[in-house]
């Protein structure tokens, strides 16, 4: 059995030697570089592997949103390649329902997560596909990315989205999504209701009125299962123009760090949560 242990010891530092594949050390030196967040907004499961990816020529330095811009330059000067141009990707949020504006049927009493509230009953909330304000997202974001506003909903900082997707998962209602800061024209809101229930529920629902459908150029916008729908690949075309007539200010023009709303969106001036109205059907 000795001699056995032996001879199969051999055999395998003799195969490890035959077959090792030298690592480029340059891989050692470009992680050394990154953040070391891991956070996969590169589209990389890791720093290690994007490290990988760039050395290999694979993708380009600019694809960590992590680093300072300077940082990703130092990187491409240092490998000889390209930096690479890509457009900022910065988290969404496809609801503007805060308390004062958005009906409860009734109160939540439980665990302080959207998680576990939309398991409990839904949470309250009138509209079912609207934001319950309990802050899974805040809580996912190590970038500090996402505060809370006084009306309970998240509010993202662009200049510190990474795109890392954490709130995309941790939001059990799928109001998050992941878009390029060019694509300004956006719908917020997810309510699938029917105009007049859906003005019930909140009083910033989309109504599926239409009248941004015929303010835009064709195509752009249309109108599914009661909910106005932006076709991106046909971004070159939007403009303010097609947010102006909306009267609950649901669609609306992302500008820098400013979401501006249509001329004809109902001035909203409250500022204290709505009382809590049972269903009464």
């Amino acid at each position: 059995m000795g001699a056995l242990g032996l001879a199969l010891a051999v055999t395998l530092t003799v195969a490890n030697k035959k077959l090792h594949v030298q690592e480029d050390p340059r891989i050692d030196e470009v992680e050394e570089l990154l953040p070391a967040t891991n956070c996969g907004a590169c589209g990389s499961p890791g720093c290690r592997a994007f490290a990988e990816a760039c050395v290999a020529g694979t993708t380009n330095p600019s694809k960590c949103t992590v680093s300072p811009p300077e940082m990703t330059a130092y990187i491409a000067d240092f490998l000889g390649v390209e930096l690479g141009n890509q457009e900022k990707i910065v988290a969404r949020l496809a609801c503007a329902g805060g308390n004062h504006v958005a009906r409860m049927r009734s109160k939540y009493s439980g665990m302080q997560s959207c998680r576990a509230a939309t398991a409990a009953g839904g949470g309250g909330k009138a509209c079912a596909w609207g934001c319950l304000g309990l802050a899974d997202c805040e809580v996912s974001c190590d970038f500090d990315a996402i505060t809370m506003d006084e009306h309970g909903l998240p509010v993202v900082d662009e200049d510190k989205c990474v795109a890392c997707n954490d709130c995309v998962e941790a939001c059990p209602l799928g109001l998050f999504s992941l878009e390029p800061v060019s694509h300004r024209l956006w719908v917020a809101c997810k309510s699938l209701a029917e105009g007049d229930d859906a003005l019930a529920d909140c009083e910033v629902a989309c109504t599926a009125c239409a009248r941004c459908v015929a303010d835009a150029p064709d195509g752009l916008i249309e109108i599914k299962n009661n909910l106005a729908t932006i076709d991106y690949s046909k971004n070159g075309l939007a403009s303010p123009l097609a947010i102006q007539r909306c009267p609950t200010g649901a669609i609306v023009w992302k500008d820098a760090q400013k979401t501006v709303k249509g001329s004809a969106a109902k001035r909203i001036i409250r500022k204290e949560p709505l009382p809590i109205q049972p269903d009464k059907s």
